[in-house]
């Protein structure tokens, strides 16, 4: 029988494995962008999704996506796919339960901490402030469970 220790590292493992496969699906769907124009890709979304054209959140997206260039593209692209990466080998390391993968989702994760922190006082939202709170806390567990094992 699994150690309630083993739930949550697998857990966190499975929580690194969604974030992988949002990026790549992210990545997937910039790299199906690159050679068309955002804005009216946008548009056409907005439309579908029946957003109120008059709204001023709807209209400053809209401009934001008319002003990306394909070199923009391609490089949220490219980055989605390395990030996912990164957090594939975490999941992996993790769900295999690897010390390197425990070390490995602690460097990286304490890492983007001051990235969120700074996101989270440009534009703050409960979501940003959910994520925050969840990689502080995978942190400080996968911290106090290396050294318990260490220890024991």
């Amino acid at each position: 029988m699994k150690s309630s220790g083993d739930r949550l590292i697998r857990l966190i493992a499975i929580f690194k494995f969604l974030k992988a496969g949002l990026l790549i699906a992210l990545g997937i769907g910039l790299f199906k962008l690159l050679h068309k124009d955002v804005g009216d890709v946008f548009e056409h979304w907005c439309e579908a999704l029946r957003l109120d054209p008059g709204s001023h959140f709807v209209n400053l997206a809209l401009e934001k996506a008319t002003r990306v260039n394909p070199a923009q593209v391609k490089k949220l692209g490219l980055g989605s796919f390395f990030y996912a990466g990164l957090f594939l080998a975490e999941g992996t390391g993790l769900w295999l339960r690897k010390r390197w993968g425990e070390w490995l989702t602690v460097i990286i994760t304490s890492s983007l901490v001051p990235i969120e922190l700074y996101e989270i006082y440009r534009h703050s939202s409960y979501v940003k402030l959910v994520v925050l709170a969840l990689n502080v806390a995978i942190v400080i567990y996968l911290i106090y469970h290396i050294r318990s094992q260490r220890s024991a």
